[in-house]
C-alpha cells in the first residue's frame, strides 16, 4: 500500500497522472498546463512524462478549449480541461451550456461527452477582479451537466479519477485557497482500487453531531468544521456535512440528518440570490417540515460583486458567521 501525506493540490496531480497512465485516450488541455505546470502547477511534470500530445498547452481561448474537447470526446477521448481562473470561464459559457450539457440528448443517447472541465473556484487568496469567484449555481441549473467539488486530499485524488472515468460531462470545482495549504494534508492510498471508493455523487458526514446540522462543500467545509470545534467548546455539537456533488444532489444523509437535529444551516461563498442554498433549504422544508425546530439558515457571500482584496475576509462566510447563524436557529 503507498500512502502519501499530500495536500490537496497534489493529490489532484497524483489522480491525474493516475488517470493518464490508467487510459491512453485522457487529454490533458489548457492554457500553460504543460511546460509551466498550471497557474497552481496542479499539471506539474504531467506534460514532462506523458508528452505534449496527451498534455496539452492551449492559446488563451477558453471557448476553443471547451470546443475542441468536445470533438475529442465525441471521437473517444477523454479531455481534461483546466481553465485558469473561475471568472476566465465565462468565454466558454456559451460552448459548455449549448454544445457540452446538451449533445447527449440531442443525438438522442447516441453520442457521450466524457470530458472533466476543471475549474479552480472560491476566494481567499487576496486576488484581484475575476480571480476569486463562484460560479457554481450557473453550472449546477444547467440540465446535461454534472458539478461536483473536493475538499480534501483523499476525495480531490479519487473523485477526479471517477470524474475522468465517468460518460457524462462534468464541472470539477477546485477550491484554490487550499491547493498548497500545508494544514490540510492527509494521507491519501495511492493503491487503493477506484471500484472500492467511495461514490462521486454522494454527500458524506465529516464530522458526527446532534444539535444542528451544518451543510457545506469546497472551501466552506474546513471553516464549518473549525465552527463544529468552536460551539462544542459551548456545548453544541453540529453535524458537519460535505455535499460533495452540487449536480445532481445528494440530499438523502442531509434529510437522514435534519430529522435528528431539527436544525439546518448551509453555507457556501457564492451570494445568496438563487444559490445552491436557496435550492437546498427548499428541498430540506419539502421533506422535513414537521422535523425543523427552525426555518433553515444560509450563510453566504453577499449578494455583489466579489470585492478587492483588502476586503475579502469581510465578503467571506467565516467561523464566527456560521456560528450566528447557529445560535439564530435557536432562537425560534
Amino acid at each position: 500500500m503507498a500512502t502519501e501525506m499530500l495536500t490537496l493540490g497534489k493529490a489532484l496531480n497524483a489522480g491525474l497522472r493516475k488517470a493518464l497512465e490508467n487510459d491512453p485516450k485522457v487529454v490533458i488541455m489548457g492554457e500553460d498546463v504543460g511546460k509551466l505546470g498550471g497557474v497552481f502547477r496542479i499539471t506539474d511534470g504531467l506534460q514532462k512524462d506523458f508528452g505534449d500530445q496527451r498534455v496539452i498547452d492551449t492559446p488563451l481561448a477558453e471557448s476553443g478549449i471547451i470546443g475542441t474537447a468536445v470533438g475529442l470526446a465525441i471521437r473517444g477521448y477523454r479531455p481534461v480541461c483546466e481553465i485558469q481562473f473561475d471568472g476566465f470561464v465565462y468565454p466558454a459559457y456559451d460552448q459548455i451550456v449549448s454544445q457540452v450539457a446538451k449533445m447527449h440528448y440531442r443525438s438522442r443517447g447516441k453520442l457521450s461527452i466524457p470530458m472533466v472541465i476543471r475549474i479552480p473556484f472560491g476566494g481567499g487568496i487576496g486576488a484581484v477582479e475575476h480571480h476569486s469567484e463562484s460560479p457554481e449555481a450557473y453550472f449546477s441549473h444547467t440540465a446535461g451537466l454534472k458539478v461536483v467539488s473536493c475538499a480534501n486530499p483523499e476525495d480531490a485524488y479519487v473523485m477526479i479519477q471517477q470524474a475522468i472515468a465517468s460518460d457524462d460531462p462534468i464541472v470539477f470545482l477546485e477550491p484554490k485557497r487550499i491547493y498548497w495549504d500545508g494544514r490540510e494534508k492527509r494521507p491519501v492510498d495511492l493503491d487503493a482500487p477506484l471500484a472500492d471508493a467511495y461514490p462521486l455523487h454522494a454527500s458524506r458526514v465529516v464530522r458526527p453531531g446532534t444539535d444542528v446540522t451544518v451543510l457545506a462543500y469546497g472551501p466552506m467545509v474546513r471553516t464549518c468544521l473549525e465552527a463544529a470545534t468552536a460551539a462544542a467548546e459551548d456545548g453544541r455539537e453540529l453535524e458537519v456535512i460535505d455535499l460533495r456533488t452540487l449536480s445532481p444532489l445528494d440530499l438523502g444523509v442531509v434529510y437522514e440528518s435534519v430529522r435528528r437535529t431539527g436544525r439546518a444551516v448551509v453555507v457556501h461563498e457564492a451570494p445568496s440570490n438563487v444559490g445552491l442554498g436557496a435550492e437546498i433549504a427548499a428541498r430540506i422544508t419539502e421533506q422535513c417540515f414537521y422535523s425543523l425546530e427552525s426555518p433553515v439558515l444560509r450563510v453566504t457571500g453577499f449578494d455583489t460583486p466579489y470585492p478587492a482584496a483588502r476586503v475579502e475576509e469581510e465578503y467571506l462566510p467565516d467561523l464566527d458567521r456560521v456560528l450566528d447563524a447557529v445560535d439564530r436557529t435557536f432562537g425560534w
